[in-house]
């Protein structure tokens, strides 16, 4: 490695544990190795960014305010020296993880340089390494707090851009092949990281619950016009409440935020089972209604209240998701599989998917398969992930393919 000058830096050597959701900068030549550094940080609860060139890091420290900068020095491509130049002529006030074998010459070089110098360096993490000893590692940066209580408010979380889609595969049950996802609500907040729905989803009788809706349509639009140009159309569905069909305003601004693009399959709203109950007229009526504009409603959660479905003068529904209460370890639960297969025929019988949903093992796949689910959803096929992620997660479609 190339002798340094550092002499002419000086540092305000202190760093102090941050209360807020923690960044990390990864630095490295492969693009491959930074998107699996990026995912295993994400799924820790960082909010990354990515460096591929040493001279790119100085730009990225001034505008990502980077707590943990992530470097492999075990690459071809990068000047480590100049990587450490930057960190110092930055002031820099986060820490240093440096990927690689502690014995090795250039790990113990970069690491000496870094104390002489005052960067605050975390052990060194050898390869290969799991998600256990990545979180040891960079354990001091993660917030201690926990989740918050009471709920943080819709309308704060909504002007401060906290809300974000994260997107769940759904998986043909046939071909195993990626058939559609599920948006799903989750919240960034500033000062406990990815926050669940439970924490802050109102109450339909919340006065920001159109709001949130509204959002969640909005961004999900945004996101299939990004996967569109990242990977190919993929098939979307979202969760809404049943109360927002009774808003004429909201359903035809719903309308017309459709995509008017040949690639776009239409969008599939997800209604909870007990609501469709509870108001039937108006779920069959913004059902049909929602047809003519690529538009279809799904029954989510459904499950022991299936036979209440049987009344519904007119079945115009496109899906029938069942409850993961009644999916969950249905391979050695012949109750669980009587209701399962009940709800398939009924879906069956109204030209209707059947959907399996919280699928978390192979036994619970296979029983799923069986009984004859059309699409399936849950751990054993991928956790709900940021749309970024979920990009780079799914195969590459050919152009005009489907999802």
């Amino acid at each position: 490695m190339e002798q340094i000058n550092f002499s002419e830096y000086s540092r305000a050597a202190h760093f102090g544990h941050r209360k807020l959701t923690p960044r990390a900068c990864v630095v490295d030549s492969k693009k491959h190795l930074r998107l699996f550094l990026s995912d295993a940080l994400e799924d820790l609860g960082f909010i990354t960014c990515e460096c591929g060139q040493a001279g790119d890091l100085a730009g990225l420290l001034q505008s990502e305010q980077p707590d943990l900068i992530v470097l492999s020095v075990c690459v071809d491509g990068l000047n480590v020296g100049e990587i450490l130049e930057a960190i110092v002529r930055k002031n820099f006030g986060g820490k240093v993880l440096v990927i690689g074998q502690p014995e090795q010459i250039m790990v113990k070089a970069v690491r000496q340089i870094g104390e002489e110098y005052g960067i605050a360096m975390l052990p060194s993490l050898p390869t290969p390494f799991g998600a256990a000893s990545l979180r040891a590692t960079v354990a001091e940066l993660l917030p201690a707090e926990p989740a918050p209580s009471p709920a943080v408010d819709v309308a704060e979380a909504l002007k401060a851009g906290w809300l974000e889609l994260w997107y769940q595969q759904k998986i043909n049950a046939r071909t195993l092949m990626p058939s559609g996802a599920e948006a799903l609500v989750r919240m960034r907040h500033p000062a406990w990281g990815v926050v669940p729905p439970a924490y802050f989803i109102p109450d339909d009788k919340d006065p920001h619950f159109r709001a949130l809706s509204e959002f969640v349509v909005g961004r999900a639009i945004e996101d299939w016009r990004y996967l569109l140009e990242s990977q190919g159309p993929v098939d979307l569905s979202v969760n809404l409440p049943v109360t927002f069909f009774g808003n004429t305003e909201a359903v035809r601004d719903l309308c017309r935020a459709m995509p008017v693009h040949p690639a776009f399959g239409g969008l599939v709203i997800e209604i909870d089972s007990s609501e469709v109950i509870d108001h039937p007229e108006l779920a069959v009526d913004a059902a049909r209604r929602l047809r003519l504009h690529n538009i279809a409603i799904a029954i989510d959660n459904v499950g022991a209240e299936w036979p209440s479905l049987l009344e519904l003068g007119n079945f115009p529904f496109a899906e029938l998701k069942v409850d993961q209460n009644y999916i969950n370890g249905c391979a050695d639960d012949r109750l669980k599989q009587t209701v399962c297969r009940r709800i398939v025929e009924l879906a069956r019988d109204n030209e209707a998917r059947a959907v399996a949903q919280g699928i978390g093992t192979r036994a619970d796949y296979v029983a799923a398969h069986d009984m004859g689910f059309d699409l399936v959803q849950g751990q054993l096929f991928g956790k709900p992930v940021a749309v970024r992620k979920f990009a780079r997660s799914r195969p590459q479609l050919a152009a005009g393919g489907t999802s």
